[in-house]
Order: C-alpha cells, then structure tokens, then sequence
C-alpha cells in the first residue's frame, strides 16, 4: 500500500480518481480547502488534507511521506476576468506541487493535464506526435494547461502526463451534464456547429491508476472516445430523456455575436457568462483524438457513446438532477 497525495478529489475526475485508487488499497490524503469537500472525501474513504497550491509550506507538510502525486486540479473557466486565478492555479500552482514533489522526494507524478494544452489551432486528428499549440493561443485556459504540462514535462519528478477530450460519465455536476440539464428542461436555447470526442471519466480514471502502476513514466496519453457532433450528441441526450430538442447547430457567427453581447453584458454583472468568445471559438471547432497509444499500452477502453450518456442520465435521475 502506498501513500498518495491526490488534487481535485471533489471534483468530477478527481472523485473518480479517489475511489480507483483506494480500491487499489493505497492510502489517499486528499487535498481539501473546504469543510464540505472534507465530508465529500471522508465518506469515499479518503483523508482530507487542509493545503493550498498557493501555499508551499502547507503543501510540503501535505506530501511528507507521499509515494505519488496525482494531480486532477485545474481552473477550466472560459471567462477572461479569471485569467490571473486560473494562472494562478494551472501555472503558478502545478509548479509550487512539483517543487513539494520533489523536496519530499516522491516517486512518480501523474498529472491531469487536457486536449486544451494541443489548442482549438491544431489541425486533423489529435495523436502524441502532434506539436502542442497551447503555448500560442489566445485563451487563457489552453495557454496555462499548456504551461503547466509543460512544468510537469521539465521536472526531476519521475512523471506521467493525461489528455483527456471531453469528459462524460456518472458524477458530473459541473461539465456536460449542464448540456443534459438544458435538455431536460427544453431549455437549450441552440447547438454549437462543432464536434468533440467524448471519453469516460472512469476509463481516464483507471488509465492513469494502471499508467502508474505499470510505470510508464515520461509518457504522454491522449483519451478520448467517440467522435460525434454536437447536433448529434444533443438529439442522442434529448432521446435519452424524452425530450425535444433544435433540430440543426446554430450558426457560428450567430453564437460568437451572443458570447461577444454576454461577455459585455459581464462587466456589469461581474457574473460569468454561460457562454463567452472563448468557449464558443471552442465548440465551433472539430475535435477528433486518437486513443491508439492508451489502448495499446493502458488497456484504456473507449465507451460507446451511447452507453456512456444512458449511465451518465441514469446516474442523474438518482441524484434528482433530471427527470424532476
């Protein structure tokens, strides 16, 4: 059994994370800066620790002893006004986790990095030979994912490196369930023009529990799953649910004029957007990845995209989220 330093338990991936690895029977300190992401984590089993990735020192207490750190933590925001908090978090605070890391003399670093790190300006299907752009976009979030991976990749700590594309499955509160929930409602006012691929968040969550095991340290592992359009993916949520759904995506040039209007309208309210230019350049896009590596070397599983939605809607309708 080992000790493990894990980042983002209360979150989507994070959570599945926690429990991969106490089902391995590791022991998890889970890094918590609130009371009720404590409870969170105590009742999976994990042990929350109070740290800061702003905070060094309460970083070096958090990973005294640690054999590994997997680090899921991120700042996805889309919203210009955080750019300084989500530096903050995905730059300045991978690089204070990695230098704890390497004081306490950890043996492996399994980071969360994402698809963002390539940017919305790489071309054709998404492999680890393709050059990442992160460094040269204009959004924020995909310049500090690139940053970060980038810290990770320059480290002494013996690390391993994720890119998931958009992540689905059960426990989403947050992410693409906020699609589903619109659906549900028969509020989703249109479709985005563009079109993802959708992993699953157990399947990321097991690769990097396996990758780690199996010690394939200074890899990179780019998971994703089905490719689908929008359109698609909303009519396959919106026969899930019973639910009427646009027929066709709206325009790009009509969504990016309504993130423009939003993102205006924010300075005023101080509040984010629902949508803004940088999520919308996002979705107008094609996003296609190649899992070949993870399934070759991982035994990663790419879900049918179908499965995949039934248990994430099934998993909602327990929680009381749909079908109220």
């Amino acid at each position: 059994m080992a000790a493990i330093f894990l980042t983002g338990a209360s979150g989507f991936l994070g959570g599945h994370l926690l429990r991969e690895l106490l089902a391995a029977g590791h022991e998890v300190r889970a890094l918590s800066r609130r009371i009720d992401s404590d409870a969170i984590i105590a009742e999976q089993g994990g042990m929350p620790v109070r740290a800061e990735l702003a905070d060094p020192t309460s970083l070096n207490v958090a990973l005294a002893g640690c054999e590994a750190v997997f680090h899921a933590a991120a700042d996805t925001s889309m919203w210009r006004s955080r750019a300084a908090i989500q530096t903050a978090t995905n730059l300045q605070g991978t690089q204070n986790l990695l230098r704890a890391a390497e004081s306490a003399g950890v043996q492996a670093f399994v980071h969360t990095s994402s698809v963002a790190a390539y940017s919305h300006l790489a071309r054709g299907t998404l492999d680890e030979s393709v050059p990442q752009r992160g460094g040269e976009s204009w959004i924020n979030y995909e310049r500090t994912k690139f940053l970060g991976e980038q810290a990770v990749r320059g480290s002494s700590v013996p690390w391993i490196v994720f890119n998931p594309s958009h992540i689905l499955g059960p426990g989403d509160r947050h992410n693409w369930a906020r699609l589903i929930l619109m659906v549900d409602r028969e509020a989703l006012p249109g479709i985005p023009p563009g079109s993802g691929s959708f992993a699953d968040v157990r399947e990321v969550a097991r690769a990097q529990v396996q990758a780690w095991q199996r010690r394939r340290f200074g890899e990179g592992y780019l998971v994703g799953g089905e490719h689908a359009s929008y359109v698609e993916l909303v009519h396959r949520v919106g026969a899930v649910l019973g639910k009427r759904t646009p027929n066709d995506a709206t325009p790009a040039w009509a969504l990016m004029t309504f993130a423009h209007l939003a993102e205006a309208s924010s300075w005023l309210t101080r509040k984010e957007p629902d949508v803004t230019p940088e999520s919308a350049t996002l979705v107008c896009g094609t996003l296609r990845v190649d899992s070949t590596k993870a399934l070759r070397e991982l035994d990663y599983v790419e879900t049918s995209l179908d499965r995949l939605l039934a248990d994430t809607v099934a998993w909602m309708r327990k929680e009381g989220l749909v079908g109220r």
